[in-house]
């Protein structure tokens, strides 16, 4: 098996730059899809893929190039459940995994937050994003790293 790619769901992702450093100290590469405003990188460890503007397009560019064992770090519920099921490793930007077991209720969480913003019952705020998110995060991804590294290895 290859070696583990890092995709990155770069599109307001504020864990971008500990994703790399993770990425650098665990020799993967890593690959930011966004649909601009990402700058490019002179590291070649670091690919900056932009995608046309559009509903989705980062997320399928990501799910068209992701393999099983990857890693795609994203707060995008639909994006995670799709590289589930492409047998890829999947956290979001707080540190909470997503797999095949959790994946169906967080689905079913966004469908009804969905629903009660589309019907006035909630406002739809989302918490801020806090430095105690940022260092699970950090520490999510690095053990998550580690083990995508292993499971390549055999």
């Amino acid at each position: 098996m290859a070696e583990p790619t890092i995709f990155v769901d770069a599109d307001a992702c504020p864990v971008k730059d500990e994703a790399i450093r993770v990425a650098e100290r665990l020799g993967l590469v890593v690959t930011l899809v966004s649909n601009g405003g990402v700058r490019p990188s002179r590291d070649p460890m670091i690919r900056v893929v932009v995608v046309p503007a559009g509903t989705d397009a980062a997320d399928d560019w990501i799910v068209d190039a992701a393999q099983a064992n990857d890693i795609v770090l994203t707060a995008d519920i639909p994006l995670a459940s799709r590289a589930i099921d492409k047998g890829c490793h999947v956290l979001g930007f707080t540190g909470r995994p997503f797999t095949p077991a959790s994946i169906g209720m967080a689905l079913a969480m966004r469908d009804l937050k969905q629903h009660l913003r589309e019907t006035g019952e909630s406002k739809g705020y989302n918490a801020g994003f806090r430095p105690a998110d940022r260092s699970a995060f950090l520490s999510a991804l690095d053990t998550l790293g580690r083990r995508a590294k292993s499971l390549a290895g055999k």
